[in-house]
């Protein structure tokens, strides 16, 4: 693997700067980082960005170069502290046999997701993230509560999503790709949605333009065309690329791990492992931003708890009569809140048990609601 790294020009924390001149600043070393470190660079430690984690060990750009180091100083039995790529840490300076990375700082954004259906753990994908890129292959078919599923995450981690339609080369016809990117904007409200064709270059000078100087994560699903993004992006063949599968139109898993890039001008990019799930983790602020016509509309509802089921006087279900909020947008929003509130009762006993109460409330008003349409009493 070809790893950016900059070059060496100086083994002392203490001569980090946040001049642009310093080699940690392609990576997005800052003041504020440089002020979260100072206790480690009194100790004599290293500052070093997190490239890629494997198996007990983990890459790091440092002012040395690219360093190898062992975690075990930083292996919490909490899932969602482990070190992970993109993380700002504390490494053994020069000379020290072995390396450990003895700390990491503060995360200021964080992708998560949750780690399988049956468990209430989080998975870290990324850490200190300031974009994340939602790539969506215009050549397969177009699932956009999938895509909705990546914006709730995208939004809750702290970081700007963006959606990327890629191998827009595959749609040639104009028209119908226009239609394709209106149906993602519809399902994106506040999302700037690109098309992009990497391999002949259309498009990325405007995504290179979006990410800026900052942290993008690359996020999808196997067969996406995240790796040849990745390449496009940095320039160089840093992912291998494999076919998608004739048969069923599915990608194979090119990136087995997840890798930290310096990007040429500036702003690094994360890519991730095609993600066959997209479980939610304790998203309910992220699903509210990614349904924002939605969440606008509950405001005008008449009950101020209205679940937009049977209740009258709701401003949301008026809008799906009247056609200025598509039903499958509101199926997607309910399903997606579910999913949290099921996650989030896995470890809170007491919002079990008031979910259950609601859930039988609700039942009972929906059955009389539809008693009352056939014209028969309750019983």
């Amino acid at each position: 693997m070809n790893l950016a790294s900059p070059s060496s020009s100086s083994s002392s924390a203490s001569s980090a700067s946040s001049t642009p001149s310093h080699p940690l600043a392609v990576y997005g070393w800052d003041e504020d980082w440089e002020a979260e470190f100072a206790s480690y660079a009194e100790r004599g430690l290293l500052p070093g960005r997190v490239l890629r984690v494997d198996r007990g060990r983990c890459d790091l750009a440092t002012p040395d170069g690219v360093v190898q180091a062992d975690t075990e100083y930083v292996v919490p039995r909490d899932p969602m502290k482990v070190i992970c790529t993109g993380d700002w840490a504390a490494v053994d300076p020069d000379g020290t046999d072995p390396r450990y990375v003895q700390a990491y700082l503060p995360r200021r954004t964080a992708f998560v997701r949750s780690t399988s259906s049956k468990r209430s753990e989080g998975q870290i994908l990324a850490a200190n993230v300031d974009h994340a890129v939602i790539a969506v292959s215009l050549a397969g078919d177009l699932d956009l509560g999938r895509v909705e599923r990546f914006l709730a995450l995208a939004w809750e981690s702290g970081a700007t999503p963006l959606v990327v339609l890629t191998k827009a080369d595959l749609v040639p016809d104009p028209v119908t790709r226009s239609y394709l990117v209106s149906d993602v904007e519809s399902g994106a409200p506040g999302v700037r949605v690109l098309t992009v064709s990497a391999l002949y270059g259309d498009g990325t000078d405007d995504l290179r333009a979006a990410i800026g100087g900052g942290t993008a994560v690359l996020l999808g699903v196997s067969g996406a065309g995240k790796s040849t993004l990745a390449n496009a992006l940095t320039g160089t063949d840093a992912m291998d690329v494999q076919a998608v599968r004739d048969i069923d139109g599915k990608g194979r898993h090119t990136t087995t791990t997840r890798n930290l890039f310096a990007l040429p001008g500036g702003g690094v990019l994360i890519d991730t492992p095609g993600l066959r799930g997209v479980g939610l983790y304790d998203a309910e602020a992220g699903v509210g931003r990614a349904f924002a016509e939605i969440q606008e509309l509950a405001e005008r509802c008449r009950f101020g708890d209205c679940a937009h089921t049977v209740e009258p006087g709701c401003a949301v279900l008026a809008a799906v009569e009247d056609g200025t909020l598509h039903l499958r947008r509101l199926d997607s929003y309910r399903k997606l809140l579910r999913e949290n509130q099921r996650l989030a009762a896995r470890t809170d006993a007491r919002l079990r048990d008031e979910m259950r109460k609601v859930w039988k409330q609700r039942g009972a008003q929906g059955r009389a609601a539809m008693q009352a349409k056939r014209g028969r009493p309750r019983p």
